[in-house]
């Protein structure tokens, strides 16, 4: 039986973070979760991650500035940006920090799980 691939989920919206993990937990993901950059950064430490789903609007350290900090200490996790605000600044910053990808959050819950499977199916393919 083939293990499951480890999703970390960094989100300050509890109800958000409780409703995305029983969502990729019922499509096989094992889901750790964070409400902060703080604790996220001690979780990619302490954790042997598949992937990240990293909130940007957070108090304390942003997604942005989490991000940086993953990249100084792993290049290779695949990191993918959530926000319910999409910019052209906030999508160059990402890509700066070399962000997998980049989902805004909608009012549509299954697409946005859907998309965000779709992500982690992909990321899965490249990851060396």
């Amino acid at each position: 039986m083939e293990n499951k691939k480890v999703i970390l989920v960094v989100d300050d919206e509890l109800d958000f973070l409780k409703m995305i993990r029983m969502r990729l937990e019922a499509n096989d993901y094992m889901v750790i979760t964070a409400i902060n950059g703080t604790e996220a950064l001690e979780k990619v430490r302490d954790y042997k991650l598949d992937a990240v789903l990293l909130d940007v609007l957070m108090p304390g350290l942003n997604g942005l500035e989490v991000l940086k900090k993953i990249r100084q200490v792993n290049k290779d996790i695949p990191v993918f940006i959530i926000t319910a605000f999409s910019s052209e600044d906030r999508f160059e910053l990402a890509q700066k920090f070399a962000a997998s990808g980049f989902i805004v959050k909608t009012s549509d819950l299954k697409k946005e799980v859907d998309n965000i499977t779709s992500f982690l199916r992909m990321s899965g393919k490249y990851k060396s």
